[in-house]
């Protein structure tokens, strides 16, 4: 989807040849082709700058509306038509390279158009509201609480103590606790030749009506693709949701509980305390993971699993079973 130029300044457009020359890549085709956005690989489109560095089979998920990728010499010649290739050695770094020629970050002190502040809303004294901001009817936002440049929260919503808010779109109704943190960057870390490298995340986070986010949890922002915390979804306190993750309607996550990146849960899922889920994963529908469950794998809509890792609940039992059975056959032995 197209960066949101609410929470991130466009420095104009630029020419392929252009991008290239700054980031030490080659053009292989109309290098006069302007790009002027950022976008995944599957779902780009017009004038928007993608990377694939994945195998040669994944090429039919590339988007050929995108105007141009960064990839290797080898797989340029997999690439749709009608996308400019532009060759590199390490694709997804270099195009993070060049993100940072076409927007930046809108930072906590960024100017433009004064905050719109319902004349209902109550805003603590300490608390910030940047540039572009809009705070709805009956909204309280608490002592200390920092509200990013261009945010937008909807009504009736509450935002406790020291949360900090940037790069997001809160709907109706959204409690945010005590120390929460919406819209962070994600743990998205690539190894550059001077080391580990943070990932530049050019997207939102989104909390829809009636959403609940403890003390101390964290919902980060998209890299390209948002992040969605889906409607009536309850978040306990010290829950981390990373990036691009998708949550459904009317879940409800106990404390300590982590989604990895790019993880899709279903509507209605339960999760218990200490709940670990491993990225690019899919929870189904009404699925519950007991707590302390390390989820490695995709779990089916309506089944209950646990253990570590975890597996159909049934199933796990029995094996916990068996193993004590083993554990006093032994001591009887001894």
């Amino acid at each position: 989807m197209p960066v949101d130029h609410r929470f991130y300044d466009f420095l104009g457009e630029q020419t392929l040849d252009a991008i290239c020359a700054a980031v030490g890549a080659r053009v292989e085709g109309d290098g006069m082709v302007k790009v002027s956005g950022l976008g995944a690989m599957g779902s780009a489109g017009p004038g928007e700058l993608i990377f694939f560095e994945g195998k040669a089979s994944d090429a039919g998920e590339i988007s050929p509306h995108a105007a141009a990728c960064f990839t290797t010499e080898a797989l340029a010649p997999v690439l749709p038509e009608t996308v400019v290739p532009l060759i590199c050695e390490a694709p997804r770094r270099v195009h993070m390279q060049a993100s940072k020629k076409l927007f930046s970050r809108k930072d906590w002190g960024s100017q433009g158009p004064d905050p719109s502040i319902h004349e209902t809303a109550r805003v603590a004294p300490s608390a910030i509201i940047g540039a572009g901001a809009a705070i709805g009817r009956d909204t309280v936002i608490g002592p200390g609480a920092i509200i990013g440049p261009g945010v937008q929260i909807g009504h009736d919503c509450e935002i406790g103590p020291n949360a900090t808010v940037q790069c997001a779109l809160i709907g109706n109704h959204v409690k945010i606790y005590a120390g929460a943190h919406i819209g962070e960057t994600g743990f998205g870390v690539l190894f550059g030749e001077s080391g580990p490298e943070d990932i530049a995340h050019w997207g939102r986070a989104i909390l829809q009506d009636q959403v609940t986010v403890g003390a101390g949890s964290c919902v980060d922002r998209g890299v390209f693709d948002d992040t969605i915390v889906g409607e009536g979804t309850k978040l306990d306190n010290v829950v981390q949701i990373a990036h691009n993750a998708v949550i459904g309607r009317n879940c409800l996550f106990a404390s300590f509980t982590g989604i990895s990146g790019s993880t899709i849960v279903g509507d209605g899922v339960i999760m218990g305390g200490r709940v670990g889920i491993a990225d690019h994963l899919t929870i189904g529908d009404g699925a519950i993971l007991t707590a302390d469950a390390g989820v490695m794998t995709n779990v089916p809509a309506g089944e209950t699993w646990g253990g570590r890792p975890a597996k159909p609940f049934r199933q796990f039992l029995r094996e916990v079973a068996w193993v004590q059975r083993q554990v006093k056959r032994g001591k009887k032995s001894s």
